[in-house]
């Protein structure tokens, strides 16, 4: 599957007939008839209050959180953040950033842009902290979610600056959780790879990066980042696939920036090479070629050194640099997973304790 960066670029209740003697009528006499009519009478009423009760819902969601979620400006990309405290620290992703230091900010409820600079820029996770050089009176932080919490089906909206168009709002599900997906390079992507994403049903497009993925608890459970694409559709968006990092990996690397000013902990597993795809005769993905171990790290502990062909993590196979990210990241810093690689023709398997990023 593929994907893009998310950057600028019902309720129906059946109405049953009354059987009478065993043969469906059109109307029965008596109390049977009454009590028809009374449900009949009653499920649309029902349904109309219910519906109003969601509506409600989504409005005092919306009341709620939109005024903590801001459009970003960069000089020449665009995309959204959440307030994280009153101090004026905002959260975005990192590709919204790339390797601009200063933005422009408009928050929902002004025209007026305000100017911030960059704290820290984490592209292993496409997380980043920008900071307000000012802060406007009335400005509120947002609520952030236990992602670890949220469960599938559960409604969420999708709040930020779709295409430039400032505090606009999507409503959907959440689809899945717990999915590995990779970010490419192309178009300045940071070619992260992030497990644990929230994927949902909510439209996410361009401009939507960086912004808040909320319950009806109007909390933050994501930060929409990627939406799928089709390559048999040319690369167009695949609709209703959206994928958002979990709140708590962004608490988790916000809290260091605050407190450390860089991601300190990062929980993030490491074999500790460079390496690169290989091809095998037939020019097929084989492996990835080892360019260079660190020094004291976890593969040259183990053994493995420049020129070997990791195959296998586990029982995952491994046939390009992208799935072996993708193998790591479902692990941890210390975990022992055995790596399958070649040296000169023949297959060698070693237990490596895993490093941290």
């Amino acid at each position: 599957m593929n994907v893009f960066r998310a950057r600028t670029v019902r309720l129906a209740l059946p109405l049953s007939g009354v059987l009478c003697a065993g043969i469906l009528l059109s109307g029965c006499s008596g109390s049977e008839g009454a009590a028809r009519s009374t449900t009949r009478a009653a499920v649309p009423a029902a349904q109309q209050k219910a519906g109003d009760s969601l509506q409600d819902d989504y409005m005092q969601v919306i009341k709620q959180v939109l005024p903590s979620v801001v459009q970003i400006q960069a000089s020449s990309d665009l995309g959204s953040g959440v307030v994280y405290d009153g101090e004026g620290h905002i959260v975005t992703n990192a590709h919204v950033v790339g390797d601009e230091k200063t933005f422009r900010v408009t928050t929902a409820n002004s025209t007026d842009e305000l100017s911030a600079k960059l704290v820290y820029s984490y592209p292993e996770q496409d997380l980043a902290v920008i900071k307000l050089d000012k802060v406007p009176d009335g400005m509120k932080p947002a609520k952030f979610a236990d992602s670890s919490k949220v469960a599938v089906g559960q409604i969420v909206l999708a709040m930020g600056s779709p295409l430039g168009l400032s505090s606009s709002v999507t409503q959907g599900i959440v689809s899945a959780t717990g999915r590995t997906v990779s970010e490419g390079r192309s178009g300045g992507g940071t070619g992260a790879t992030i497990a644990n994403m929230v994927q949902t049903s909510a439209a996410i497009n361009p401009g939507n990066s960086g912004g808040a993925l909320v319950n009806l608890d109007g909390r933050v459970v994501g930060i929409p980042t990627l939406a799928a694409t089709d390559p048999g559709l040319g690369g167009s968006a695949a609709p209703g696939i959206g994928f958002a990092i979990p709140s708590s990996m962004v608490t988790t690397v916000a809290d260091q920036v605050l407190k450390d000013g860089k991601v300190t902990d990062s929980g993030r597993a490491a074999l500790g090479i460079k390496g690169r795809s290989v091809l095998d005769d037939a020019y097929r993905p084989a492996g990835v070629g080892v360019v260079e171990v660190t020094d004291g790290g976890a593969a040259q502990k183990a053994g493995i050194r420049p020129g070997d062909v990791i195959v296998r993590i586990g029982d995952t196979d491994v046939t390009t640099a992208q799935s072996l990210s993708e193998a790591l990241a479902e692990e941890k810093p210390g975990d022992e997973v055995s790596v399958t690689y070649t040296r000169d023709g023949a297959e060698k398997k070693t237990t490596v304790t895993l490093g941290e990023i």
